[in-house]
């Protein structure tokens, strides 16, 4: 197995990682500060699910299917940039048809939903796992598969302490904002246009 050290100067690397801003956290900062920190943390327990597909994608080889075929690359990346879309037009939204500022409640199933399909539909996400993990395992310290679900845990473990750290920061600050509806208006917007942002890097973005 894994010694000690390996796991250790993994574990630092994950949480540098996870704290370097990325499409992930910004969205758990966009959620947390629409819906506040539980909603925050929902969306960090769908994240961190989607991670276990992709770790268990990399352990058992499906994640070089998709870094050696455009075409699966390709549906991947859309249906993730159209899914950021579809949330940025229901952000910008938000209360308009009442003529209103709001944010619409959504359920816990909902929100767990939006974090397992946010990361589901990012195939740089198996392709950096395809290219992190090997380099922290050693096949002669047995089955790398194995050892390939023992670091996703652990990654998956330092993205949880990050990102429920900025559910609690930004759903703070976001309770604060939602009293004045004239912030929550721009903090939708807000919302909204990063959305929009993230769905267009996804897009155009390269292997």
């Amino acid at each position: 197995m894994i010694d000690s050290q390996t796991l250790f100067l993994f574990m630092s690397s994950a949480l540098l990682l996870a704290l370097s801003p990325g499409p992930d956290n910004l969205f758990v900062l966009a959620q947390s500060s629409q819906y506040g920190r539980w909603a925050g943390l929902v969306v960090t327990f769908g994240l961190c699910t989607g991670l276990v597909g992709h770790t268990l994608a990399v352990a058992f080889g499906l994640a070089a299917l998709v870094r050696d075929s455009a075409a699966a690359f390709m549906a991947l990346k859309t249906a993730g940039a159209v899914y950021l879309l579809y949330l940025a037009w229901q952000a910008w939204r938000a209360g308009v048809a009442s003529g209103q500022v709001e944010v619409p409640a959504l359920s816990s199933k909902a929100l767990y939903l939006r974090g397992i399909i946010m990361n589901l539909t990012n195939p740089k996400v198996s392709l950096f796992f395809l290219a992190f993990l090997p380099q922290f395992a050693d096949p002669r310290r047995g089955s790398i598969s194995l050892q390939f679900m023992v670091l996703g845990l652990l990654f998956i473990l330092a993205t949880l302490l990050v990102f429920g750290a900025l559910s609690f920061l930004a759903g703070g600050f976001g309770e604060r904002f939602r009293r004045s509806q004239s912030v929550l208006r721009l903090v939708n917007r807000a919302a909204s246009v990063l959305f929009v942002a993230l769905a267009l890097k996804l897009a155009f973005s390269e292997r």
